[in-house]
């Protein structure tokens, strides 16, 4: 149906947008009869079980509303609902206290009248149209070029024109009433905020066991080594000068690897080649530690100003991890990293050609990443289908 009405003129489209919703008008016009009945029975008790059911038909006919009137206006009609989980007591509850409950019920008369009503129009006018409009125009004789010799205009059409308006004004309607209402999407918002710091917090603790653990299986456990053979060293200096020489020897090599490690857990914390030659160059340094070849655009971070130091961090940890996982875990050949600019933010695309299936839960470090970015506010997308490729894109307000 939507291919056919595609190949007709925009008002005739606009036509059949309105005819093919008047089905909506009469599960509309049910609604305004179940939903009052559905609250009264749930006030006393009898019918709480069904509420959240009607709940989810009423979002169900909403939600397909939103679509015609999207697909009309050429934009989605966003929708926000509390999602009904839980126990059925939950249900019941979340049903009766989500502001989408409420706002679809209030569209319901709203869809009945407008949506009948512009269907009933289209129904009137619509053979009056095909004959004003179609036939009028179709034996009406050529008429006579101009002085100038240009073709005359064509005939006006003058009831056609009237559907088009119709279907503009019923789907703005639409819209406006059914998008979310400002204190829905604050209240999301909070939310949003809510977890994302919940996830921080996690990440920040996950971060610091991770330090600690380092410092007290590694470094402290190799400083005990150091000491005990500095101790046999100067036990030894006197008696066996020669022993003495090879646990200093031992204890120089022991220092080096100690210091090796303390240069990994400061690396973690935050990398110095950050601070030393910016995003681009660091980038640069993982790539060539990729072991595979790495193609790199990073013309939106080597110009203009610095990052603010934290989104760096974040966007290297992600880099990081993502070229650490695809070395160990993808069998990739290739991959690619992307950085573009959109307005007030960064975004980050980086891709492989391996075998795919990369999950959040396999000990991948992809639940870290998405942690990490959604403490500084950003999104992360991950898409890695089981044969690939995989493709991670992870965006960050960044303020310019």
């Amino acid at each position: 149906m939507e291919h056919f009405t595609s190949r007709l003129p925009r008002p005739w489209q606009a036509a059949c947008h309105l005819f093919s919703g008047l089905p909506v008008a009469m599960a509309a016009f049910l609604g305004c009869f179940v939903v009052p009945a559905g609250v009264f029975f749930t006030l006393f008790l009898i019918g709480a079980p069904a509420w959240p059911e009607i709940v989810r038909t009423l979002r169900r006919l909403a939600g397909y509303e939103r679509v015609r009137a999207g697909g009309w206006l050429g934009k989605p009609v966003p929708e926000l609902y509390l999602p009904l989980d839980g126990s059925p007591g939950d249900r019941v509850r979340l049903a009766f206290t989500d502001p989408g409950t409420w706002r679809d019920a209030l569209w319901l008369p709203f869809a009945t009248v407008s949506i009948l009503g512009c269907g009933a129009i289209v129904l009137v006018l619509w053979p009056l149209a095909l004959v004003v409009d179609g036939t009028a125009a179709a034996v009406r004789r050529p008429r006579k070029r101009g002085a100038d010799g240009a073709a005359p205009p064509p005939p006006r059409a003058l009831l056609l024109p009237a559907f088009e308006k119709l279907a503009d004004a019923q789907a703005r309607w639409t819209a406006a009433l059914l998008k979310p209402s400002p204190s829905a999407k604050l209240g999301q918002r909070v939310a949003e905020l809510a977890e994302s710091r919940a996830g921080a917090m996690e990440a920040h603790s996950a971060e610091l066991r991770r330090i600690e653990r380092d410092l007290h299986d590694g470094v402290q456990a190799q400083l005990v080594a150091l000491s005990m053979r500095v101790g046999l060293a100067r036990q030894q200096v006197r008696n066996d000068p020669d022993a003495a020489a090879k646990w200093l020897a031992e204890a120089q090599e022991e220092i080096d690897a100690t210091l090796a490690a303390l240069r990994g857990i400061v690396r973690t914390v935050h990398p110095p080649v950050l601070t030393d030659r910016g995003l681009a160059g660091a980038v640069r340094t993982l790539a060539v530690s990729a072991d595979i070849p790495v193609e790199m655009n990073l013309a939106a971070v080597e110009n203009g100003r610095r990052l603010p130091a934290a989104v760096e961090a974040a966007v290297y940890f992600v880099i990081a991890e993502c070229l650490t996982n695809i070395r160990k875990h993808s069998g990739a050949t290739r991959a690619s990293v992307r950085f573009t600019r959109p307005d007030g933010s960064l975004e980050v695309v980086v891709t492989d050609n391996g075998r795919g299936g990369a999950g959040e839960h396999g000990g991948s470090g992809l639940l870290g990443i998405r942690r990490r970015v959604a403490a500084l506010d950003g999104t992360t997308e991950i898409t890695s289908p089981p044969g690939g490729p995989t493709r991670m894109k992870v965006e960050l307000p960044c303020g310019s």
